[in-house]
């Protein structure tokens, strides 16, 4: 199964390029530095990395959120489950943490595609069966 999560270190400055104001992972808040959304494919042996694409914050296109080449954590990660998916890798379902799971879209996208999911939920989302 193909597992969708990022990660992300805090910098200094703005130097570096996909340097920004973001959520980090890795320090539970949104604060200065670069975030990567990883795909990993794993089975109950072992796992194996496939791709990596770092989230570039808005401000570093011309148009912002409104710029064509912007693209926020969940929409890379639909592309990284659906570059999978093409280059081979069979799974029985997508799986990715609730900073995922809550977004509809992101949801939505894969069901489109035919990609099967599980997903974690906020405990404030409420579930039925």
């Amino acid at each position: 199964m193909p597992v969708i999560d990022d990660s992300g270190d805090r910098k200094d400055g703005t130097a570096t390029a996909h340097v920004g104001r973001q959520w980090l992972g890795r320090l539970g808040k949104t604060d200065n530095g670069v975030a990567t959304v990883t795909t990993l494919w794993a089975d109950e042996r072992l796992y194996c990395p496939l791709h990596a694409r770092p989230s570039t914050p808005a401000h570093h296109f011309p148009m912002k959120r409104n710029d064509p080449d912007f693209r926020t954590k969940p929409q890379l990660a639909t592309g990284l489950a659906g570059q999978a998916h093409e280059a081979g890798f069979t799974f029985r379902a997508v799986v990715a943490d609730c900073g995922y799971g809550d977004h509809d879209e992101f949801r939505h996208t894969l069901r489109e595609a035919g990609l099967p999911f599980v997903m974690a939920l906020k405990p404030r989302r409420g579930t039925w069966a």
